[in-house]
């Protein structure tokens, strides 16, 4: 059995924050091990909690207050220093026990490596999953920098496990993984001029679906605050059309966001983050 933090995602009461009647659970994951541009990733759970404090938990499209399904937080993982791979173990086993609990886990990111993880535990328990990829990168390269496990490689390494698609995407590497799976990369200008073409990948993917958002997959004029960002980038309402979509046709099991930078002059990076996390917690568990 976990504990709940006092210092909760929502400020919500201790009837609502309690780990045992929560139907969903935030997993705090400040780890920034192997960032490669602007540093600081390892804020980004903190700045997310911080800001969702401020946030209405009342939805005006469903005419409820999602938040009574009860939303747990967790303390925040430990950095482990001894390498990338060691912390890939230990977020497994971290979600792991949270997913034998029967919880619905968002995880707050930290930089984009602590998916690969995340997707891991998520296959153990939903067999056939497949996942979103909501990013401005291609994440695909096989190693970066000497390593397998960077923020870099991810998709490579979720690619091993499950079928994906990603959608948002405007800056490609050359690796070799990019040509091998062309077909499952929606570009940010693909979808703009023809959001149906994302309609029509969702049929890739399987009933269970797992969706990481890496928040450079939004304009910087949105959202600024991230260690890589690239212009051309999504607004809110098309991730929003692409979260809902998702929530229509498939039955999303968990997710992750990740990649936020704080900056103290730009809160409102840090509330839209807290925002979006939110509305994916309601649409995966109320649907659309």
């Amino acid at each position: 059995m976990y504990d709940s933090v006092p210092f909760n995602f929502l400020a919500l009461p201790d009837e609502l924050s309690a780990y045992s009647s929560s139907r969903a659970v935030i997993l705090p994951i400040p780890y920034d091990l192997t960032s490669s541009y602007e540093t600081g990733t390892r804020h980004g759970p903190r700045a997310i909690i911080t800001a969702s404090r401020q946030l209405e938990t009342y939805d005006e499209e469903l005419g409820l207050d999602p938040s009574s399904i009860g939303i747990a937080t967790l303390p925040e993982m430990e950095q482990i220093v001894t390498g990338p791979e060691d912390m890939q173990k230990a977020i497994y086993n971290a979600c792991c026990k949270i997913l034998n609990d029967d919880k619905y886990v968002m995880s707050l990111g930290g930089e984009h490596s602590i998916t690969a993880a995340l997707v891991r535990a998520h296959k153990d328990k939903y067999p056939g999953l497949s996942v979103a990829h909501i990013d401005a990168h291609t994440d695909l390269r096989d190693t970066y920098q000497g390593g397998k496990f960077s923020h870099a490689c991810v998709m490579s390494r979720v690619a091993e496990l499950v079928p994906f698609i990603s959608v948002g995407v405007r800056s490609f590497s050359g690796a070799d993984n990019e040509k091998k799976y062309r077909h499952s990369i929606i570009e940010s200008s693909q979808f703009r001029n023809n959001p149906e073409i994302f309609k029509k990948n969702v049929a890739k993917l399987t009933e269970n679906v797992y969706i990481t958002i890496d928040l450079d997959c939004l304009d910087p004029s949105v959202m600024p605050a991230v260690g890589a960002p690239e212009p051309g980038g999504l607004n809110w309402d098309e991730v929003m059309l692409i979260i809902n979509e998702l929530s229509s046709n498939r039955k999303i099991v968990g997710a992750d966001i990740v990649e936020l930078s704080p900056q103290p002059s730009l809160t409102y990076a840090d509330f839209t983050a807290a925002k979006l996390a939110y509305r994916v917690i309601v649409r995966s568990i109320f649907g659309r």
